[in-house]
């Protein structure tokens, strides 16, 4: 997705309330005006992190919000998987509820609550808007070999990992792939936290191979390129692996919650819907 004005006014808004440091900003409003027409927001936070380092050094981790969150939800593992296996669609279900796991991004959120996590989890289905990607999405699956998720954020991966259970047992023939971050990025999910919550034993793990918050495929590694190209079905989660993935040519199914007005106007929803769409 291009990144226009309103974009880039939010892109630097988030930068001013890291640092006040005027030569980072300019280099900020520099990168920001000099984006080509390819460029989307995960590669553009992207180079300001880069800029960020050389400037002051590592950024602070997020290592500790990430294991809260993981562990926050690994804790409800047991409770939602129960509800998962007792509802009428359970695949249905466990995707629902994997997309509300898409709240918990320090991203494109300027906070993320506990209770409004908790609240939307208790309303966790698809809507009627969802029904035909969704159908769509059944029906590939039943005749597909290798299916990959490219996934989001530390916390909603143990929900990946709830519906993943239910799309093998839907589909055991299915070749299961997850891609993750290639290293530290927001609270974005890495190898590391893939083995915490223990994804590794459903599927194969893989990295993006770089800082990005996104799938940028030209910066891929070979792997990770392979995994995209040979796929029968791909499940997107999240703002950044749309911005990055859509208008490329992939054929792709996206699972997010809008939480910006680039999104909300773009899908004519409120703010946190879940959107399933296919391109």
């Amino acid at each position: 997705m291009r990144v226009n004005e309103q974009c880039a006014a939010c892109l630097l808004d988030k930068q001013m309330h890291k640092t006040d440091d005027p030569e980072y900003l300019n280099t900020v409003r520099t990168i920001i005006a000099g984006r080509r027409e390819e460029d989307t927001s995960p590669y553009l936070v992207y180079l300001f992190n880069q800029a960020y380092e050389q400037r002051f050094g590592k950024a602070e981790p997020y290592k500790q919000l990430k294991q809260q969150f993981n562990d926050l939800v690994l804790d409800l593992e047991s409770q939602i998987r129960s509800l998962i296996e007792t509802a009428a669609d359970p695949l249905a279900a466990s995707l629902a509820f994997a997309r509300t796991g898409n709240y918990i991004d320090f991203g494109a959120m300027n906070h993320v609550d506990e209770d409004t996590f908790l609240s939307l989890l208790g309303e966790s289905r698809l809507a009627e808007r969802d029904l035909p990607a969704y159908s769509s999405f059944v029906k590939a699956c039943s005749t597909a070999h290798r299916f990959l998720l490219v996934a989001d954020n530390c916390g909603e991966i143990v929900l990946d990992k709830l519906f993943l259970e239910q799309l093998h047992r839907c589909f055991p023939h299915l070749q299961l792939t997850v891609m993750v971050r290639g290293s530290e990025v927001l609270n974005d999910a890495t190898p590391d936290d893939a083995r915490y919550v223990r994804l590794h034993e459903l599927a194969d793990v893989i990295s993006n191979g770089t800082s990005v918050a996104g799938t940028i495929y030209e910066m891929l590694p070979d792997n990770a390129r392979q995994a995209i190209d040979r796929a029968d079905v791909i499940l997107a989660k999240g703002q950044g692996n749309y911005e990055s993935m859509c208008g490329r040519g992939i054929h792709a199914f996206y699972s997010l919650l809008c939480k910006c007005d680039l999104f909300t106007e773009r899908f004519q929803v409120p703010k946190l819907t879940g959107i399933f769409v296919e391109e």
